[in-house]
């Protein structure tokens, strides 16, 4: 297998990041996860009002991921609580991994507690360890601040951007420049892919790269904006907001799909069991595909 043999760093957020972790954990410490740290909503967005600090429910649900789902620790960091109380509605990993950082020097330091109290191999970092939300700029230069909000937009904003604009961390570049290949996504796009991406000095890293980027799109349309958009649509609006296209491959479901931009993989990937998620040995055989087909340099279709 040609993935064994090659260094991996996987960029987004929520469950979709997850998933591909998930798949790749036999990589070990070969495997890096960067994840989006601007969500606003839910347990997350609770704490994050509480005092300033990084969105810890995405980071939270990537390593409990990469846990064995009847292991006691994976049930411990996955419980919400019930009721109209003040515990009402949060997750216990999400408090946990907010208390470390109260008393860690860095949100790094409390994410690598876990990880050992998990047994987690796969490195997971967080795009970066200073707090920012997620702003869109829509017609009249009006403004939605928080990924909640960009998720509930009617249309594509005209430019999405950090504030404030932070700085990613060293571990997460020095991973981007090591790697032969970086995967972004699936999830949403706006809220899940694009964050990172609005890093500067992380962007730059990719930008910068020697391995290949894939872009892994989403298995059934987002309710999103971005949902109602034709993949070089899609291309072109991030091409249009970072200055730059930091994807070599896209794998979709979409047999369809076509690109004037990029190499484009077909491949029906959903779970039988879990329509809305990717199947694991599915997603797998596509990216081991891709390990061997993205020196290609025109923009192809490969169908299978």
């Amino acid at each position: 297998m040609r993935l064994q043999k090659l260094n991996v760093v996987a960029i987004g957020g929520g469950h979709g990041l997850g998933r591909v972790l998930s798949t790749l954990s036999f990589l070990g410490d070969q495997l890096t996860g960067i994840v989006a740290t601007t969500d606003n909503g839910g347990s997350t967005g609770k704490l994050r009002k509480r005092t300033s600090s990084i969105a810890w429910g995405d980071l939270r649900n990537c390593l409990t991921q990469l846990v064995e789902p009847e292991s006691v620790g994976n049930q411990l960091f996955n419980f919400r609580f019930d009721g109209n109380d003040e515990l009402g509605g949060h997750n216990l990993g999400n408090l946990i991994l907010f208390g470390l950082n109260e008393i860690q020097s860095r949100p790094l330091d409390s994410i690598n507690l876990i990880s050992r109290l998990l047994r987690v191999k796969t490195k997971v970092y967080p795009m970066s360890e200073t707090p920012t939300d997620l702003l869109a700029f829509y017609e009249h230069g009006r403004c939605k601040v928080g990924e909640i909000s960009v998720d509930d937009m009617p249309s594509m904003p005209n430019k999405l951007m950090l504030a404030p604009l932070v700085k990613s961390i060293p571990e997460c570049l020095i991973a981007i420049e090591n790697a032969d290949l970086i995967i972004l996504g699936p999830g949403s796009f706006l809220t899940s892919v694009v964050p990172p991406l609005l890093v500067n000095d992380l962007r730059n890293a990719i930008e910068r790269r020697t391995g290949q980027c894939v872009f892994i799109d989403n298995i059934n349309q987002e309710d999103s904006p971005a949902g109602k958009l034709l993949l070089d649509d899609k291309l072109n609006w991030l091409e249009s907001n970072l200055g730059c296209l930091p994807i070599d491959t896209v794998i979709t479901p979409d047999s369809e799909a076509t690109s004037s931009k990029v190499n484009v993989v077909c491949r029906a990937l959903n779970d039988a069991e879990q329509g809305d998620y990717h199947d694991k040995k599915l997603l797998l055989a596509a990216l081991e595909d891709c390990a061997g087909k993205l020196s290609f340099a025109s923009s192809d279709v490969v169908n299978g």
